[in-house]
């Protein structure tokens, strides 16, 4: 899910050395390009961090999943999840159902799990 000044992946990896290499990848490639286009080459880092969490069974995964859907409405962004067109919500949508998402939002609201994520 992308927000204007940050984006949420999960993912299931076996090693975050991967992960690591292709998000410096990833964000020197982009960084560079934005940083030409703007005359800024030297002068602004665009990213410089990412932040990594281990979940420990499905039922805190489904709550970082809820985290990530709700974070536009978090950041006012929008006042729906469904009304944030970047995010993976619709592809829950598309193949679980609006029924789905209700229910595990019921089950598994992301309480405290996403405090810190995305500050500072």
């Amino acid at each position: 899910m992308v927000l204007p000044n940050h984006y949420h992946v999960l993912v299931n990896v076996g090693s975050l050395d991967d992960v690591s290499a292709a998000l410096k990848l990833l964000h020197g490639s982009a960084s560079r390009a934005w940083n030409l286009e703007d005359g800024l080459t030297g002068r602004r880092q665009v990213w410089y961090k990412f932040a990594d969490r281990c979940m420990r069974d499905e039922r805190q995964a489904r709550r970082a999943l809820n985290y990530v859907h709700y974070n536009p409405v978090r950041h006012g962004y929008s006042d729906d999840p469904l009304e944030w067109p970047w995010s993976s919500v619709h592809l829950y949508v598309e193949e679980r159902g609006r029924e789905w998402l209700r229910e595990a939002w019921k089950a598994d609201p992301p309480g405290d799990d996403g405090r810190g994520w995305d500050e500072g």
